[in-house]
């Protein structure tokens, strides 16, 4: 699987319609987020199909690193580390 980008900082709160498929972008290239457009040809990465069991409001993930696709679980929240800094202390 490839590596998605970000798409937002926080989740996309969707009213979805009882009985529809929908396909939420996996790739973050999509530019109708959180749902799949095709842009995800070649990235390695695949839309995940959620078929509605009732009418109601769900929150899809935005950063695309859910551990629970399609929905958000806060992973947006946590921290990323930077990697070190290359730079030559001046003492």
């Amino acid at each position: 699987m490839g590596i998605p980008l970000r798409a937002a900082d926080g989740p996309f709160a969707v009213t979805v319609e009882e009985g529809k498929t929908y396909y939420w972008c996996g790739c973050g290239k999509s530019g109708t987020q959180p749902f799949c457009d095709g842009s995800h040809k070649g990235t390695g990465c695949s839309p995940v199909q959620y078929i509605a069991t009732e009418t109601k409001e769900l929150l899809f993930c935005g950063c695309k690193l859910t551990q629970t696709p399609p929905f958000c679980d806060g992973c947006h929240k946590i921290p990323v580390s930077k990697p070190p800094s290359n730079e030559a202390s001046t003492l």
